[in-house]
C-alpha cells in the first residue's frame, strides 16, 4: 500500500472511520478533507443492491444537478443544417458532421461530451472504436442521441451528469467542487440520489441503497447514512 502524505494523515485524524455520518455531518467532514492547492472535486460512490449482470437490474441514466459540477464541459454535436446552428446557438463548443469525424480519426479529442441527431449515428458509428472506449459515444439511453439538441446542450453545460452502475454494483459520480460549500454539495447529493432511487429496478430485492461514501479528490472517504439520505430525499 502506498504511504500517505502528512496532509492526508492529518485529515484522516479528524474522521471517525467506524462512524456512519448523517448527510449534513458527512458533507462537512468530506469538505474538511480538501487540502490540495487546487479546487478539488467532490465525488460520490453508492453501492446498490443490484446485480448488473442482469439487464433488468442495470441502473443507468443522467441527472441535471441543481448547482452544476463546477467543471467546464466542452460539447461536440454531430448535426447538420438547422440542428447544427441550434447546437451552436445553445452553447455547444463544436458542431458539424463529416469534418469532425475526420478530425477525430486523425487523433483530435478536445471535447468532453458528444451529442448527435439520430440521422447522424451511422456517420458517428465510423468512429465508434475511438469514442466508445473513452465513454464519448452518443447514447440514446442517456439522452444524447436526440433531435432536441438545444435543450440537451444547455443541460450538459449547466451540469448534467451521466452515470452507470459498474460490475461491482457501484455508481460513481462527480457532484461538484469543494469550493461549493456544504449547502450546494448537499443539494447536489440529494438530487443525484433522488434520481438513483427513482431508477430502482423492480427485480431488485432487499436493501437498495447499501452504502454511500463521499470524498474530495485528495481526501479520505466519509461514510454517509443511506437511511438519513433517503428520508431527506422524501422531504425535499
Amino acid at each position: 500500500m502506498a504511504k500517505r502524505g502528512k496532509n492526508y494523515r492529518k485529515v484522516l485524524e479528524g474522521i471517525d472511520a467506524g462512524k456512519v455520518y448523517s448527510l449534513d455531518e458527512g458533507v462537512e467532514a468530506a469538505l474538511k478533507g480538501s487540502y490540495a492547492k487546487f479546487d478539488e472535486s467532490v465525488d460520490i460512490a453508492i453501492r446498490l443492491g443490484v446485480d448488473p449482470r442482469h439487464a433488468d437490474q442495470m441502473v443507468r441514466s443522467s441527472v441535471v444537478l441543481p448547482n452544476g459540477t463546477g467543471k467546464e464541459i466542452r460539447v461536440l454535436v454531430f448535426a447538420k443544417g438547422e440542428k447544427e446552428k441550434e447546437a451552436l446557438d445553445a452553447g455547444a463548443d463544436y458542431a458539424g458532421s463529416d469534418e469532425f469525424v475526420e478530425k477525430i480519426k486523425g487523433g483530435w479529442l478536445e471535447f468532453d461530451r458528444t451529442i448527435a441527431t439520430p440521422d447522424m449515428m451511422a456517420t458517428v458509428g465510423k468512429i465508434g472504436r475511438i469514442l466508445g472506449p473513452r465513454n464519448l459515444m452518443p447514447n440514446a439511453k442517456v439522452g444524447t442521441v436526440t433531435f432536441d439538441i438545444g435543450r440537451v446542450v444547455k443541460e450538459i453545460k449547466s451540469g448534467k451528469v451521466d452515470f452507470k452502475v459498474d460490475k461491482a454494483g457501484v455508481v460513481h459520480a462527480m457532484l461538484g467542487k469543494a469550493s461549493f460549500g456544504t449547502q450546494k454539495v448537499k443539494e447536489n447529493v440529494l438530487a443525484f440520489i433522488d434520481r438513483i432511487i427513482q431508477l430502482k429496478p423492480s427485480t431488485s430485492k432487499g436493501i437498495y441503497l447499501k452504502s454511500i461514501s463521499l470524498s474530495t479528490t485528495m481526501g479520505p472517504g466519509v461514510k454517509i447514512d443511506p437511511l438519513d439520505v433517503r428520508n431527506l430525499v422524501k422531504q425535499s
